[in-house]
């Protein structure tokens, strides 16, 4: 298997190539910035699998695949934070969070391996992948939205809004005198756009204001159901596993 790694930091990409290859792996070359890598990519034989540090010293590394048609799967190595993970949990890119663990690390390359599947770079949304790794205190956050109402637009402030919901491949917005509106985002898309402090998916269908929440109750399977002012077209719950983040959001 041919291995390439991305890193900018010397000391780190030398710590994670003994590794790699200490899990019987051979490192073929280590590049260090944008500028070097793609000067590489154009003169080589492109590798099975590249470990990619987002972060480089002339940049973000997302600026080597806007120039060059790569042909690797690709690993992100990351120092963000779980927010700005999010940017690749949608995009269902492959991360090992820094430091590396050795057992994430062996992981990663046992389902590379197992599943040998090119990793769909032309198809990533850079720009979007760009928002999510800003600090969220540096962030504008979505304060209004824009609504179609046949021949009319309406305004709906942020402050406005008790809950985001999904139903029939559709997005909604619910405000706090119970009124829907449809949207033309994604909950996905809301995600980034919503500030974090403020809005938590608590389920695949839900997305809450804090300031909404008029009752938690406890409910089955150690889920918890949240009561709001004034939808009732569903149960609000929480999903199980996301009942510990829930509860650390709410401080």
């Amino acid at each position: 298997m041919n291995i390439i790694i991305i890193e900018d930091e010397k000391p780190a990409a030398r710590l994670l190539q003994r590794k790699v290859e200490k899990l019987g792996l051979h490192v073929n070359q280590m590049l260090h910035s944008v500028e070097e890598s793609i000067n590489w990519f154009k003169n080589n034989i492109h590798p099975d699998l590249i470990f990619l540090d987002i972060q480089l010293s002339d940049g973000l590394s997302f600026e080597i695949f806007e120039q060059i048609d790569i042909k690797s799967a690709v690993i992100f190595t990351t120092a963000y934070d779980e927010y700005a993970l999010r940017a690749f949990k949608l995009n269902s890119i492959d991360y090992l969070l820094k430091p590396i663990d050795e057992d994430d690390l062996e992981t990663a390359i046992s389902k590379f391996k197992n599943q040998f599947q090119k990793s769909s770079i032309a198809s990533l949304d850079f720009e979007m992948i760009k928002k999510m790794l800003v600090n969220p205190i540096d962030r504008e956050f979505k304060k209004r939205f824009t609504i179609k109402m046949g021949q009319q637009l309406k305004m709906v402030a942020i402050e406005e809004v008790e809950c985001f919901f999904s139903e029939n491949k559709g997005t909604y917005l619910h405000t706090f005198d119970g009124r829907d509106y449809l949207l033309d985002q994604t909950l996905e898309q809301l995600e980034i756009e919503l500030n974090p402090k403020e809005f938590y998916r608590v389920s695949r269908k839900f997305i809450i204001p804090m300031k909404a929440i008029k009752e938690i109750q406890m409910y089955s399977n150690s889920r918890l159901k949240v009561i709001l002012p004034t939808y009732k077209e569903d149960e609000v719950v929480v999903s199980r596993e996301k009942v510990s983040d829930f509860k650390s959001w709410l401080g």
